[in-house]
């Protein structure tokens, strides 16, 4: 099994998770571009799976579809995802050829975003970042939360494949919440050298993420702590933790 990310725009990632012999499938390829190109360096394309609607995801299908127009196309329950030809939601298992993935409802970030799970690899679009979450354009602190939580609770040596690069701007800002985290202080230094070599930072593991991923941590003390103080009061539980958390992030400027 080979998997690797395919960069797409400025900063987001297709990824493409093929066999030994090139067949195999690609996740959220909002940009055909780069798997445009990886078919032609021998991609033997079996089908695609979108995690939500956004375009910088899903804009690229039409124009694959184009190239193999019976491609099976896996999604969310969402009008909006209109190139869909298989709708999955929770407890529902996606397959193609003989990839096969458990589907987790994970809103937030959307409303109707979801994850697949298999073959010990996450794909989670925009929910779960490299030591970060996606921002809340349609759910609540409260969904979110919940979708970190069943997220984290996944075995820890799964890869978790996130849609964008942001882990040096992320450890930027979990280092100004937990800076005395050992685990994160070694993660930002790797995560910069990996950069400066032109590689990919992700994917990472889930257990990597619990260990450094303050959104993964709100009931550790010194997060806790590190949010009270940035809020100037106390905080009433977790969910209050986790919404303020976010708020600081999005107002966070390095």
């Amino acid at each position: 099994m080979r998997l690797r990310p395919l960069p797409a725009f400025e900063d987001n990632y297709v990824w493409a998770l093929t066999d030994d012999a090139g067949a195999g499938l690609v996740v959220d390829p909002g940009d055909a571009t780069p798997v445009l190109r990886a078919m032609g360096e021998g991609l033997r394309l079996r089908g695609i799976l979108l995690t939500h609607h956004h375009n910088d995801h899903i804009g690229g299908v039409p124009a694959i579809l184009a190239e193999l127009p019976d491609l099976p196309v896996i999604g969310p329950r969402d009008e909006r995802v209109t190139t869909a030809t298989g709708i999955v939601g929770a407890g529902d298992v996606a397959r193609i050829d003989d990839w096969v993935f458990e589907v987790h409802e994970i809103p937030g970030h959307t409303v109707s975003h979801i994850a697949f799970h298999g073959h010990q690899v996450l794909f989670c679009g925009d929910t779960l970042f490299s030591l970060g979450c996606g921002r809340l354009f349609e759910g609540t602190p409260m969904q979110m939360l919940d979708s970190l939580d069943r997220l984290a609770a996944l075995p820890g040596g799964t890869r978790v494949c996130c849609g964008h690069e942001y882990t040096v701007a992320n450890a930027s800002f979990a280092l100004a919440v937990e800076p005395s985290n050992a685990d994160l202080q070694a993660r930002s230094v790797e995560a910069r050298r990996q950069r400066m070599e032109g590689r990919a930072t992700v994917p990472s593991t889930i257990d990597e993420e619990r260990a450094c991923n303050p959104f993964l941590r709100v009931d550790v003390p010194e997060v806790r702590g590190a949010v009270a103080r940035h809020v100037g009061r106390p905080l009433q539980d977790r969910v209050d933790a986790f919404a303020e958390l976010r708020r600081w992030k999005d107002g966070y400027r390095a």
